[in-house]
């Protein structure tokens, strides 16, 4: 993979001894009693301890196996022919571990400058009517399947079903560790051609969703002024659900300074629709100002592996074939069925490394 190949440019910058060095300096003053005094200094380091201590570890372990490499070379030069071939066998193996030591090495190295955020994801249906949106729940599962996978927490805030079990749209909320860094790349038009449980002729259709994948802003990141807000409440609808047409419990938001506007019916309860439409409310505004400021900065785009646009194609899923194309680094799979499980670290890898390609070559390391 490309990140693999160009990882060596960034174990040349590792200082051990200065790594060391600011662990424990951070040990020393983690153990004073004064460091509990301010709580938000003393989490930030003890995450960087943290992060210190596994780096440190990994970089010694490299260190370790290139020592081994070394002496199984040497022996390969002296050593009569049987010992020769353990030798091979042995170096071979050692090999493949530094190879895994390298990527866990540059995987650590860059989740230092990742940030951890809570997610909200937005799923609706575009081209194709039913078909459609029976592929946006089939892509909906996926992701509660791969976050269920990876201990992540999922919460809808926001569904619309249709009367042959798909869905419109949904919305929902992801908490987890690294669901940033993995998802953050699922942003744009997903395709799928099959042919529908309603064809008698057996033809493939081509139906689109769209997919958002936004972050959800922290409290000191974005304050939305009451004024600001016209907010209207309506009865329910849908298929399912027995308050459906009963109270006035939907939640209908508009943030007047930018337009945006949410609804939110799920919950029988007016207040809690309020509650989770105005957390859809704050991301998308969010990811308004992301976007206006990402246009602003020509070298973050360089570094992008597509737009993110919603309006932009970044993936095929063709059932008769059992493959997953996407198109944005012309990567095929032909593992439908494992994906769609949740199996997504095999689609989301290579974009991963694609992404990390650009970032050397932006920062002029290859």
């Amino acid at each position: 993979m490309p990140a693999c190949r160009q990882a060596g440019t960034l174990f040349m910058q590792i200082d051990l001894q200065k790594l060391k060095k600011e662990y424990e300096k951070i040990e020393h003053t983690l153990s004073l009693p004064e460091a509990l005094a301010d709580r938000s200094r003393y989490k930030k380091l003890a995450q960087r301890y943290s992060y210190l201590r596994d780096l440190i570890n990994l970089v010694q372990a490299k260190e370790k196996f290139n020592k081994e490499k070394k002496q199984l070379k040497e022996m390969l030069e002296e050593e009569a022919d049987q010992m020769k071939k353990l030798a091979e066998s042995e170096l071979e193996e050692v090999n493949k571990k530094i190879k895994k030591i390298e990527k866990d090495i540059e995987n650590k190295l860059f989740e230092e400058n990742e940030p951890e955020r809570d997610l909200i994801i937005e799923i609706r249906a575009a081209a194709g009517g039913e078909e459609s949106s029976l592929f946006a729940g089939d892509l909906y599962k996926m992701y509660c399947r791969y976050a269920e996978n990876r201990g992540w927490k999922t919460e809808v805030l926001s569904s619309h079903l249709t009367e042959v079990g798909g869905l419109k749209e949904i919305v929902f909320s992801l908490k987890g560790k690294k669901a940033f860094s993995c998802l953050k790349f699922e942003s744009g038009v997903h395709r799928v051609q099959r042919v529908p449980t309603t064809e008698s002729g057996g033809r493939i259709h081509t139906s689109t969703v769209t997919v958002a994948v936004l972050v959800e802003p922290k409290e000191v990141e974005l304050k939305i002024l009451p004024d600001d807000l016209k907010i209207d409440t309506y009865r329910a609808s849908g298929a399912g659900g027995q308050h459906v047409n009963v109270t006035d419990s939907a939640v209908r938001m508009t943030h007047l300074p930018t337009g945006v506007i949410v609804s939110c019916q799920d919950e029988r309860s007016q207040i809690k629709n309020r509650a989770k439409a105005l957390r859809v409310l704050k991301a998308k505004i969010m990811e308004k100002k992301m976007e206006e400021e990402a246009s602003k900065v020509s070298k973050l785009r360089k570094t992008q592996v597509g737009s993110g646009q919603r309006s932009e194609k970044i993936r095929t899923y063709n059932f008769g074939e059992r493959r997953v194309t996407d198109h944005r680094i012309n990567f095929t799979i032909y593992k439908l069925d494992q994906i769609l499980e949740g199996n997504l670290d095999e689609v989301i890898e290579p974009l991963i490394d694609e992404e990390r390609k650009k970032i050397y070559e932006t920062k002029g390391l290859v």
